[in-house]
């Protein structure tokens, strides 16, 4: 699928039709900000693509794949706010980012992301502690790890920092 505005209407007839099963062009038109004839034309591409049932006047629903699309656009949306927060980003801040960054990203990208957070989220010991450096160095600018260097010979601190963990 693709482009921002596809992915913003089918996350907003998703929202909308969650209570009900169904929404309408009326409410998905407030939810969105757009006149009622952008909703009809988009709802009529979006059901050429698969993603809508769409009755003129009378209701919009998600199709299968549609509500797979929107479940795929909302776990991406959650893990960009998770990996946010997790840096420090103020929650609000968080979510128009969120907002603005997840139509560009590429689907690698994403899903190491969510690899990131999973990782953080399911530290055996809570809070990894190289994350407290993290919080360390954002308050003093120093980074701590530079005190548990020293203790290496430094021989072997060249592998460290040459090691390649990306696959």
């Amino acid at each position: 699928m693709s482009g921002m505005r596809h992915e913003d209407y089918i996350r907003a007839i998703y929202e909308l039709s969650r209570e009900k099963g169904y929404t309408r062009v009326k409410e998905i038109s407030s939810e969105l900000g757009v006149k009622p004839s952008s909703v009809t034309e988009m709802l009529k591409k979006l059901s050429d693509m698969g993603y809508v049932l769409y009755v003129k006047r009378l209701f919009v629903r998600l199709t299968d794949k549609g509500q797979q699309e929107a479940e795929r656009i909302i776990e991406r949306h959650k893990t960009l706010v998770k990996f946010l927060r997790v840096i420090g980003v103020p929650e609000d801040v968080a979510l128009k980012d969120a907002c603005v960054i997840e139509h560009t990203l590429h689907p690698v990208t994403v899903r190491q992301l969510k690899n990131f957070v999973k990782f953080i989220e399911n530290s055996p010991r809570g809070e990894p502690i190289w994350l407290s450096h993290f919080w360390e160095f954002c308050e003093t600018g120093n980074h701590s790890c530079t005190r548990h260097l020293a203790t290496i010979p430094f021989d072997q601190q060249e592998n460290i920092n040459q090691k390649n963990y990306v696959r």
